[in-house]
């Protein structure tokens, strides 16, 4: 097997033993298993021929973009780990059609880079863009910071290029944004974390970037008062709003501590604060006025001093350039450091209707005051898409209690109408919810599709779907 991965990529691009090690932990440092080896295909052609052959010889196979994941799932002992690091060029930015053609190889900030020159975004941001490949984030259906404007990995992808599970290379690499030619394959690709296929490049849709933003920090007096000042933003901007995004109390006080010279974003202590951001597309909103001051910073402003001589919120504090906007973005950016911050802590990633949080997060308190009162809870959440990444740290150092306080926050969600899976997907460490949560006959058809396009089950097994 290994000697014919060679003759395929080169014996420079198999690696084994010991240069295997940095791909072994994923990104918290969990172990993630040995593989057999790590193959690093250059090309479409190289990938389908690694696939074709792992399938003539039902060898497992785990592809890998910029492990950054947080579910598992490129966990691969005794897989192939087939790494899409050198397939990351950006083969064409179109500015007049504002979309780009890469390959999954192809780091996010590297996309942002290259798009920006243009005037232009791919409005997919979270954290880990620096290291985050687009092949992971379609594979999961990444979500972030701007879902709120943009939506999803999904709704900003027009085709897709994927090896199937049989090495055939399927070309859906349509620059249509209407094709109701069949069924969607996209789609179908999409979030399904290589246990369909391998993507290997997408044509992406981008949009005008903002010639202005303006950013704040708002305290309101509880969760719920947010959807009020939310849906008040949007109204008073025509949808601008683009971030908006909740830190806790105990949040900002884990950030203040886990890194030193950050600063609070108000003089007072609040349960509740949001940070908004909305950008400004057309010029009128962009341009500095007599006094130097932006008209959508200006605009943002006079909406939240009406809402705070309404009582509608507690404070604000508006940045007022772009050291202070870096400030409040790196403060909610800082989310997995804070989140981990201490052992044991328990994170899900969960779901729920957005005018439903403050009452998910009601049952959360009353489970923690239930399970174990004095355990700290710091949940962050995408608060305009209803997404919460549920942070807890518990009084002490017991595997079942943080297993419980993570199931029954996610069973909360689900008899809310919420999901127990927002954006980080499945892996292996949610099949277990899969089999509680998930339709019987969703999953049957589930299965069904993946027996139907892998039958010799080798393409990221043990992924997404529960054990029969």
């Amino acid at each position: 097997m290994l000697d014919k991965l060679r003759d395929i990529i080169g014996a420079a691009n198999v690696l084994t033993g010991p240069d295997m090690d940095s791909y072994a932990c994923d990104w918290s440092g969990a172990p993630q298993g040995t593989p057999l080896a790590v193959a690093r295909p250059g090309s479409t052609a190289e990938v389908a021929a690694i696939v074709k052959l792992a399938n003539q010889t039902g060898t497992a196979i785990v592809p890998i973009s910029g492990n950054t994941g947080l579910t598992g799932a490129t966990a691969a002992d005794g897989a192939l780990l087939l790494s899409m690091g050198r397939m990351s060029k950006i083969r064409e930015i179109r500015p007049s059609s504002r979309l780009a053609i890469v390959e999954a190889g192809a780091i996010l900030a590297s996309i942002h880079d290259a798009v920006a020159e243009h005037g232009l975004i791919f409005p997919l941001f979270f954290g880990a863009r620096g290291s985050a490949m687009i092949g992971g984030a379609l594979s999961t259906n990444a979500g972030g910071s701007n879902v709120l404007r943009y939506g999803n990995t999904r709704d900003l992808c027009l085709g897709i290029e994927a090896v199937l599970p049989n090495g055939e290379v399927i070309d859906l690499m349509r620059q249509l944004h209407k094709d109701n030619s069949g069924y969607d394959l996209r789609h179908l690709l999409i979030g399904a974390e290589g246990t369909l296929g391998i993507i290997t490049a997408a044509v992406l849709k981008l949009h005008p970037a903002p010639l202005a933003n303006a950013t704040a920090m708002v305290a309101v007096p509880r969760v719920g008062d947010a959807l009020n000042l939310l849906n008040r933003l949007q109204q008073e901007t025509g949808g601008a709003v683009q971030a908006f995004e909740y830190m806790p109390r105990a949040y900002i006080e884990t950030h203040l501590l886990q890194s030193p010279g950050a600063r609070a974003p108000f003089d007072d202590r609040y349960d509740v604060n949001i940070m908004v951001e909305v950008g400004a597309i057309a010029p009128r909103d962009a341009a500095p006025g007599e006094n130097g001051q932006i008209p959508i910073a200006a605009h943002l402003e006079s909406v939240l001093a009406a809402l705070f001589e309404e009582g509608a919120i507690l404070d604000a504090v508006v940045a007022q350039n772009e050291a202070q906007r870096r400030e409040m973005w790196e403060r909610r950016e800082a989310a997995a450091q804070v989140m981990t911050f201490q052992t044991p802590h328990v994170d899900r990633d969960i779901a729920v209707p957005v005018d439903r949080m403050q009452e998910f997060l009601d049952r959360v308190a009353g489970i923690i005051d239930e399970l174990d009162p004095g355990a700290r809870d710091v949940s962050v959440a995408h608060l305009g898409d209803g997404n919460l990444h549920l942070g807890v740290f518990p009084t002490r150092d017991d595997e079942d209690l943080c297993q419980r306080i993570g199931d029954m926050a996610e069973d909360a969600a689900v008899a809310m109408g919420g999901s127990f899976s927002a954006e980080h997907g499945i892996g292996w460490r949610k099949r277990a919810a899969m089999a509680r949560h998930k339709n019987p006959a969703a999953m049957a058809a589930m299965r069904t599709i993946k027996n139907a396009l892998d039958p010799n089950g080798i393409m990221n097994p043990g992924k997404v779907l529960p054990d029969l």
